[in-house]
């Protein structure tokens, strides 16, 4: 979608992306600053495979301050974004013939880092008429001997779910007359939540040495280019990734890491601007969707992203063209409405499609009359 989006600018047609996972805010100004004073200081050498002393303080720091889990700088490395500690710990987990347990709606890079890691991924489906959350029953049901991982991703990255601290706990429960499956709880959109509280897995008692806890500074402090994310895991398992990591990229950007020290030791007050207006974004794109006959809504929690159920529109010719599964409209609306949005066959959602807000009010607001235009 996005070489085809990018192909039909070049040929001067005024396409309108809302396929990005990416804030269209500016990095905050004390985190600019803090990256300007590094440079200043001649922050220029290779730095440690794990990160920063001073940074992996910062991050024990912000755990417990956020997410009440208490982690020691010798459970903490730094990679070059949250994917690769997902991939790090992916890779020195799972060996051939494992099972990675995926609840759908999921990242599209899960099942290919399982795939590299020549692991099997096994989905777990959910609708919209679930909130797009599975359930214990069916979490006990996909367990296998050869289960070896489970991925949680809350507030979740397509559908914007957030799973409660009871729903956790529910699921909880089941693993824990599994001892051998581990966890990885991918938090990057914590901070990006709408009267929901997010809670981490690690926070229950029983899950926390089986639990790797994945975050980074893209999503909340508008920093994906700078590409600093982090991991709270197991000492062996922490050791294990930073001995991977070495071998691959060595220790993460001198100058991000300055500055995410800044990102994270400030109040998270400090991004609520960028919450606030994600949230009147949400709100009124679910207002101008809902005028559209045949989108089925439910009301994303968190991260920014509607995703709605459009299978009213399978089986039908629209425009001259037949629409026989999500990947034909989205492609039907990047060619006729000029409007990019994701196909939830990428996501294991294949009746969904992704729509991103992380735009401004007034390209939202285009791109959904145009879309309205066509489907009418």
């Amino acid at each position: 979608m996005a070489a085809k989006a990018r192909e039909l600018k070049q040929q001067g047609k005024d396409i309108i992306g809302l396929s990005l996972g990416e804030p269209d805010f500016n990095t905050p100004e004390f985190i600019k600053d803090a990256a300007i004073k590094a440079i200043q200081d001649n922050y220029n050498s290779y730095t440690p495979v794990d990160g920063y002393g001073e940074l992996k303080d910062a991050i024990c720091l912000k755990f417990k301050r956020d997410n009440n889990l208490d982690y020691k700088p010798s459970q903490i490395v730094v990679s070059t974004g949250a994917k690769q500690s997902i991939a790090n710990i992916a890779q020195v987990l799972l060996n051939p013939g494992d099972e990675v347990l995926l609840p759908a709606p999921y990242w599209v890079s899960y099942s290919a880092i399982a795939t590299l890691c020549e692991a099997t991924y096994v989905e777990i489906p959910s609708s919209i008429d679930t909130d797009f959350k599975i359930t214990p029953e069916q979490l006990e049901a996909a367990i296998t001997p050869k289960t070896k991982m489970i991925f949680f991703n809350s507030p979740n990255n397509p559908s914007g779910t957030i799973y409660t601290e009871k729903e956790y706990r529910a699921l909880a429960a089941v693993l824990e007359k599994h001892p051998n499956i581990y966890i990885l709880s991918d938090e990057i959109y914590e901070h990006i939540s709408y009267g929901t509280e997010t809670f981490s897995f690690a926070a229950i008692p029983s899950m926390y040495d089986r639990t790797i806890t994945v975050n980074g500074v893209a999503k909340a402090f508008a920093m994906t280019g700078w590409r600093i994310g982090y991991i709270g895991a197991p000492e062996w398992i922490a050791k294990a990734c930073t001995k991977m990591q070495g071998q691959i990229t060595s220790g993460a950007n001198c100058i991000a890491q300055r500055a995410t020290i800044a990102a994270l030791e400030a109040p998270v007050s400090e991004i609520q601007y960028m919450v606030t207006e994600f949230h009147k974004r949400r709100d009124m794109i679910l207002g101008l969707l809902k005028e559209i006959d045949g989108f089925k809504l439910n009301v994303p929690k968190g991260a920014f992203y509607v995703f709605p159920d459009i299978s009213s529109f399978f089986g039908k010719t629209i425009k001259g063209k037949v629409i026989s599964n999500a990947s034909d409209f989205a492609m039907l609306l990047l060619e006729e409405a000029n409007v990019a949005t994701v196909t939830g066959d990428a996501f294991g959602a294949p009746d969904c499609i992704r729509i991103s807000y992380a735009a401004s009010e007034d390209n939202i607001r285009t791109a959904i009359s145009r879309i309205k235009e066509v489907l009418s």
